[in-house]
């Protein structure tokens, strides 16, 4: 290769390099980014999602904060709670922010290495300078650009993924604190009245009218209801702090959380499973993650390879020499090529690896779609079977059970039946009415595990069996 080739090659290195690097320098606009987000997700975020880096931004989200807590927090309100005031969504903005920076540093072209020599030579004083850089790596910048922009996509996709799982985890955490207080308050009304029977079973008792074992039975009946109103309260708190931790609550927050007393109504009609199915596989995030990441495999596959045999370093060099004795200055210049010799290590295990993780995303990818339409059929079977269980409660268990109620009132006051039978009667009514609470809560949360997984992933939703709605409560007495 003459020299006047060689100087051509630099030349249009030069220029190729500095078009493709000032191309190469934009940054990740996270603001961009989060509208996007936003948009993707705005059935979760309702476009609220936003990272504070400003004092200003800070304040209005504390405000924002203040404005939520000073009202009766519904599932909507806790989930802008949670985008605004929660450190832990912060951090998962910042963190998605870190990983697109890092992805796009990726496709950038590594800086030039400049290294000064100085030796003498009796008379002689040399001076080297060399500018160096990776001739492979400003070769292969197009291919891993485009890898970057995938990188950046794929962090892109999975922020979205991460933010309706924190948002999904929020409602559900909702739905469990209003369905725990709702027991709660349930279970002290249930207290009162047993400790009421349990003293009215005494007083008989002292005057003759009951004997040991029916007043046992009361007795037993408040035992029951004072272990489950302490239950009740454990659970309560239990679901109160997972929620305050969801929220990012501080305790002075905390103290200021004002929850609903009941779950919302039933929606008037459930989804339809062919409208969840048509948005199914448009819009899945896991299946989404699972394409770039059998793409980006695919883009690798060829550069990798490159990288496995050789490393190239390509120098341009200028040297002076200074001779004293004659007076002279001397300048040469020219190149330096760099290879690094195959001989110990011929790249087979990265090739390996890399073939290796190619097929791990190829067998990823038939599997995320293989499995979203069955994980989304499993979905709204929970979803539909709750909405029909909670239903069936609402128009058909609780109302029975309260006709029943009344009918034994007038029964009793009709001397028909004794006050116990009356009283049995009641626990009946109240283990289906905790029974319809619990397939409120079922359904709030089945419903929430069906929107994630129509978007996102899929979440997992384990439904309990139905209770009995307390029909052989009555048995024995």
């Amino acid at each position: 290769m003459t020299g006047s080739t060689m100087n051509k090659i630099f030349r249009l290195s030069a220029v190729a390099t500095a078009a493709v690097v000032l191309a190469g320098c934009a940054s990740v606009n996270i603001d961009q980014t989060l509208a996007d987000t936003n948009g993707a997700t705005k059935p979760f975020t309702q476009g609220k999602l936003e990272l504070s880096r400003t004092e200003q931004q800070q304040q209005a989200r504390s405000k924002l904060s203040n404005d939520l807590l000073a009202k009766q927090l519904s599932m909507d309100d806790a989930v802008q709670l949670a985008l605004a005031n929660s450190p832990a969504v912060q951090t998962l903005l910042a963190q998605s922010w870190a990983d697109m920076a890092q992805a796009n540093q990726a496709g950038r072209l590594a800086n030039p290495l400049f290294s000064f020599e100085r030796a003498r030579f009796g008379s002689e004083l040399e001076l080297n300078r060399l500018l160096s850089f990776g001739l492979l790596d400003l070769l292969t910048l197009p291919q891993r650009q485009e890898i970057s922009r995938g990188q950046v996509a794929q962090a892109k996709v999975q922020l979205s993924a991460s933010v309706i799982e924190q948002v999904t985890q929020v409602r559900q955490a909702w739905v469990r604190a209003v369905a725990a207080q709702q027991t709660l308050e349930y279970a002290g009304q249930v207290n009162g009245t047993a400790q009421a029977t349990a003293e009215l079973a005494k007083r008989m008792q002292q005057v003759g009218n009951f004997n040991k074992l029916q007043r046992a039975r009361q007795q037993v009946f408040y035992a029951d209801a004072t272990a489950q109103l302490a239950s009740a309260q454990h659970a309560a708190t239990v679901a109160l702090e997972e929620l305050t931790r969801l929220l990012g609550l501080t305790d002075a927050q905390a103290a200021q959380l004002k929850l609903p007393e009941h779950l919302p109504e039933l929606p008037k009609e459930p989804l339809q499973a062919v409208t969840v199915s048509a948005k199914a596989t448009q819009q899945r995030l896991d299946v989404q993650i699972a394409r770039n990441q059998l793409d980006m495999a695919g883009k690798s596959q060829g550069l990798n390879l490159i990288n496995s045999l050789v490393d190239i370093e390509i120098g341009i060099r200028r040297d002076t020499v200074f001779d004293k004795a004659a007076a002279t200055k001397t300048p040469r210049t020219g190149y330096e090529l760099g290879i690094r010799l195959p001989i110990f290590d011929w790249g087979t295990s990265k090739r390996d690896a890399m073939n290796a993780q190619s097929l791990a995303a190829a067998s990823r990818y038939e599997s995320t779609v293989r499995g979203a339409s069955s994980q989304l059929r499993e979905s709204y079977s929970a979803y539909r079977t709750a909405y029909d269980i909670a239903k069936h409660y609402r128009d058909e268990i609780v109302p029975l059970r309260k006709a029943m109620a009344e009918e034994n009132v007038l029964r009793y006051n009709g001397m028909l039946i004794g006050v116990f039978e009356l009283l049995a009667d009641n626990r009946d009514q109240i283990s289906s009415v905790i029974a319809a609470i619990n397939a409120y809560q079922q359904f709030w949360l089945a419903d929430s595990a069906l929107a994630a997984s129509m978007t996102g992933k899929p979440t997992s939703m384990v439904m309990s069996a139905p209770a009995s709605g307390g029909a052989g409560e009555a048995a024995g007495h």
